[in-house]
């Protein structure tokens, strides 16, 4: 697999920090989970619950293996320097300042490891005014401007519904890793990633902010529609909502064609995107009164006959029961010792020759505590505390 042989420290907890830590798991690296011994990662106690366990957890966590360290007594801290001494890789999602005061900050383990790399998710990264704020993604999606241009114009900031921001996150986590991996090949040193939630999600903005650059108009919310093309939205049928995705001038003709009005090809109000754009409205009468008595089913085959990009509007139940999500493999179903078996979601980075192999389901809470140890030549119990951890982004 493309990362056998790497050990990755995972210092993280709730998202973004294990979900890249995850991934990195999928392709082969050993990813040694560290929690603390009391409670673990903070999504262990987050309903909803599968038999006990919690489903969120679940989701974030496989190809793992946990090892639970109370980081403030000294068995538990020196357990951690001897595996940061071999580890390729280190993750953390700890407040700026906090893993200093254990001994743990980017400076003082690289004197022992200087081929390590390390990698910090914070929410607003290791400088700047607001360094030492927790990071969640509901105050990102806000501060970022992302909730100013979601939601419908005449309704107020709407987050989006899924934590896109520690997404996003993860994701540049696991490119900036990999980066620095391939620099060490050539230099043999590794180096400090820093990644912060907000720059993540500032760089999924580049379109109002181009805008904004540009023109110094602000771009507000559209709902379901495009702020520069259209029809590029949602259409109402009789059964449902079809999202339609004309987006240049060549599929604005095959879209008149497929519903069978042709004339609107030639309509001076509609000729151009531009002129669609300034009879937008005018435009979503002629089109409902049109498309109102299908259903989607028969929209939607008509769409694609003539090669225009469509989809149905589907429950999240219906999305993952597309067939398409089978035959990609984004479903899968893994062996786990407590729950017989689980649904995951699967890895979408699809190798052709050492693609990743999804057969290692989460662990339970310190699992793999005493294998680790042992191998340290640490057979020992490290002492539980009730104080927990230091805070997290």
């Amino acid at each position: 697999m493309p990362l056998h042989g790497l050990t990755v420290i995972d210092l993280t907890r709730v998202l973004a920090g294990p979900y890249c830590a995850m991934m990195l798991g999928d392709m082969g690296a050993e990813v040694l989970k560290i929690e603390e011994p009391t409670h673990g990662d903070d999504t262990r106690a987050w309903a909803p619950f599968h038999h006990g366990v919690s489903t969120f957890f679940l989701g974030m966590n496989r190809s793992k293996k946990s090892v639970a360290l109370d980081l403030k007594t000294p068995d538990g801290a020196e357990a951690l320097r001897r595996l940061i001494s071999t580890a390729d890789v280190l993750i953390e999602n700890f407040r700026p300042g906090s893993l200093q005061k254990l001994g743990f900050d980017y400076e003082t383990v690289r004197e022992t490891n200087p081929r390590l790399v390390f990698c910090s998710i914070t929410g607003y990264g290791q400088q700047g005014p607001k360094r030492t704020l927790p990071g969640y993604d509901a105050v990102i999606q806000a501060e970022s401007g992302l909730m100013h241009v979601t939601g419908e114009p005449d309704g107020p900031p709407t987050r989006v519904g899924v934590a896109i921001t520690d997404y996003l996150a993860g994701l540049y986590a696991l490119n900036g890793i990999l980066l620095a991996l391939r620099n060490r090949d050539e230099t043999g040193r590794g180096q400090h990633v820093d990644i912060a939630l907000l720059d993540a999600m500032t760089t999924a903005l580049a379109l109002p902010a181009n805008v904004l650059f540009a023109t110094g108009h602000e771009l507000g919310r559209e709902g379901n529609d495009h702020h520069t093309l259209t029809p590029y939205e949602t259409v109402e049928v009789r059964d449902g909502l079809v999202m339609v995705a004309v987006g240049n001038q060549r599929l604005w003709h095959q879209f008149c064609q497929a519903i069978g009005q042709p004339q609107l090809d030639t309509d001076p109000r509609f000729v151009t995107n531009t002129e669609r754009m300034r009879h937008r409205d005018t435009l979503k009468t002629v089109l409902n009164g049109f498309l109102g008595s299908l259903t989607r089913d028969l929209l939607i085959g008509r769409l694609r006959a003539h090669a225009v990009p469509c989809g149905e509007v589907r429950t999240v139940a219906e999305a993952l029961s597309d067939p398409q999500l089978a035959a990609r493999e984004m479903v899968v179903e893994l062996p786990h010792p407590e729950l017989g078996s689980i649904r995951s979601l699967g890895n979408p980075i699809k190798l052709s020759r050492t693609p990743a192999v999804l057969d290692r389901p989460p662990p339970a809470l310190g699992q793999h505590t005493t294998e680790v140890l042992e191998a340290l030549g640490m057979a020992i119990s490290p002492a539980l505390s009730a104080s927990g951890p230091p805070e997290t982004e």
